[in-house]
């Protein structure tokens, strides 16, 4: 968030006030992750993003959400990058809802003649591992979310479109899970995090997610799979998330 900024909309009461030195030792654990393509959440504008992600080295991108916190990207410079309309359905209307959702950011990245669609989103928090039909737990929004989800998937797997879905899934997938399960309908997807603990979490499941689909479904390059933790003694307000990568090789066929 830009402290010199008001909101535009209400927002969480114990969200984090960083300082100069927190956007400092953000911006170091970013130039460490050193990634093409990164996808963000919880920013409120272009300008608090470009203290992290510098704007000589990076293209920025948010949703259009009419809200304090969206979704957004930082693509490499040199990287060719179109802006698809955002994915408006994942933002489901709650009624009575204090802090709106966020849409999807929809993005084509282009290197060559390598084309790869890209979605970066934020989903409802709260239905972590619970059955489809729990109706407690966020889980009747969640399961509206992974319909739209699912929707945008089944048109890029029609197109044959080389795609990839990252963000924060708030659910701990599984290739088991019948939230995955209930993706998986339209064609093979490769969750890269399956079967995988996060370090940064204690040691559970992933909650944070990269999908691969399309011909991108054998992009993953192998063990690639990497969490940047922070370090312990680091007295900066960091995230509550760590960076999670993955390299591809879209040579492989």
């Amino acid at each position: 968030m830009d402290n010199l900024q008001p909101p535009t909309q209400p927002l969480p009461s114990d969200i984090p006030h960083r300082s100069a030195t927190d956007f400092t030792a953000l911006a170091g654990y970013a130039d460490a992750l050193d990634a093409d393509i990164i996808g963000v959440q919880e920013v409120d504008g272009i300008s608090s993003l470009s203290r992290v992600f510098p704007a000589s080295r990076y293209q920025l991108f948010l949703s259009n959400d009419p809200i304090a916190q969206h979704t957004g990207a930082a693509i490499r410079k040199g990287l060719t990058v179109t802006r698809n309309p955002d994915v408006t359905d994942i933002a489901v209307s709650i009624p009575g809802t204090v802090h709106p959702l966020r849409s999807g950011l929809d993005l084509t990245v282009h290197e060559g003649s390598t084309v790869l669609r890209l979605l970066v989103l934020h989903l409802k928090t709260g239905c972590w591992d619970n059955p489809p039909e729990d109706r407690k737990h966020a889980c009747p929004t969640l399961v509206l979310q992974f319909k739209a989800l699912g929707n945008w998937i089944s048109a890029r797997q029609k197109a044959n479109d080389a795609f990839l879905v990252m963000g924060d899934f708030n659910r701990r997938l599984t290739v088991h899970d019948p939230f995955f399960l209930s993706i998986l309908q339209s064609g093979p997807l490769r969750l890269s995090t399956a079967g995988q603990a996060n370090p940064c979490e204690g040691g559970t499941y992933f909650i944070d997610h990269i999908l691969l689909g399309g011909p991108a479904t054998h992009w993953e390059v192998k063990n690639s799979l990497r969490v940047l933790m922070y370090q312990p003694a680091d007295p900066a307000a960091l995230s509550d998330h760590c960076p999670v990568s993955l390299r591809l090789d879209p040579s492989v066929k």
